[in-house]
């Protein structure tokens, strides 16, 4: 009953192939670019802080911060841009900043903290490896230092934020995969005519089916780790080239995320050993698969462009 089944739908497939793939491209573009259409409704509630049961708001000192940055960096609509409190350790961002909805920056608790005051940290309970760190042991100080920025780097990190939303690179993520899935299928339509497929053997035009498809995903991950790869690198040098204070933070702000992995590394045990490596970057999760450039490579970037001397 199953095979009888497939076999119509691969030829119900294969007489509407058009339609279907416009359809197809159409849902996906949109489905990966739905929180970015709607960031308040779907992204803030997936990292807004919340504190007593309430969401926290930002201090006067991180939106003065924001604020500053979007003038380093040139926004000349600054009410496209909204700061909001976000959990984690590091700056998030979604929404594409020309449509109504906007787009938002989350900033986390940490930002608030000083060498003088370090509340934003050690009043956050941190459970690694199934047990809470403990912020005065060797490990919980690292860890500490680690995740405290100064001014420079939190601007650095906003910065990059507002360049990624800036630059439209949710679009350009959410292209992607209908790009991939359209060339996939057409290359595929036209190497089996070219090689006269239609007219053979239906299990050798479903072998050759299968086989353009994970040619197709295995062309996708490249695909999507190069642009990965390539947006990262602009947005850290776009950051890094408004003054040299953004550079200098921006190198601290490597290291102190190369830091904080080694010392993950050490609280993780065996686990970590898999998933940072000794100089603080991260370990493929697949052995064809780096989905983000180098911690060390990006860092050593803003090094070369501080070398740079200034015209």
């Amino acid at each position: 009953m199953a095979v009888p089944f497939l076999w119509k739908a691969a030829v119900l497939v294969e007489k509407h192939r058009t339609g279907l793939l416009a359809v197809s491209c159409a849902g996906l573009f949109g489905a990966n670019l739905s929180y970015h259409v709607f960031p308040e409704q779907t992204f803030k509630l997936w990292y807004q802080c919340w504190t007593k049961g309430q969401p926290a708001e930002l201090s006067e000192k991180l939106c003065s911060l924001f604020h500053d940055v979007l003038e380093d960096v040139g926004v000349k609509s600054m009410n496209c841009y909204q700061p909001f409190a976000a959990f984690g350790f590091y700056p998030v961002s979604a929404g594409i900043p020309w449509l109504p909805a906007g787009s938002l920056v989350g900033i986390p608790a940490n930002f608030t903290s000083t060498v003088e005051d370090r509340q934003g940290i050690v009043n956050r309970v941190v459970v690694i490896n199934g047990r809470e760190v403990d912020w005065e042991s060797k490990q919980g100080l690292a860890l500490k230092e680690a995740l405290m920025f100064s001014p420079e780097a939190q601007k650095f990190a906003i910065a990059r934020e507002i360049v990624y939303l800036q630059s439209n690179s949710p679009v350009v993520y959410a292209a992607l995969p209908p790009a991939c899935l359209a060339g996939t299928c057409l290359s595929g339509v036209a190497v089996k005519q070219l090689l006269g497929l239609y007219s053979g053997p239906r299990v050798l035009r479903g072998i050759y089916n299968i086989t353009i498809a994970a040619v197709g995903l295995v062309g996708y991950f490249l695909a999507y780790d190069a642009v990965s790869h390539a947006l990262d690198y602009r947005m850290d040098r776009k950051a890094a080239t408004i003054s040299k204070d953004y550079a200098r933070g921006g190198v601290e702000f490597f290291n102190k995320i190369l830091s904080r992995n080694r010392t993950l590394r050490t609280l993780l045990g065996k686990q970590g050993e898999k998933i940072y490596a000794p100089s603080g970057n991260l370990f493929p999760r697949y052995w064809f698969r780096l989905k983000h450039a180098p911690y060390t490579s990006r860092r050593d970037l803003i090094v070369n462009i501080l070398r740079v001397p200034q015209a």
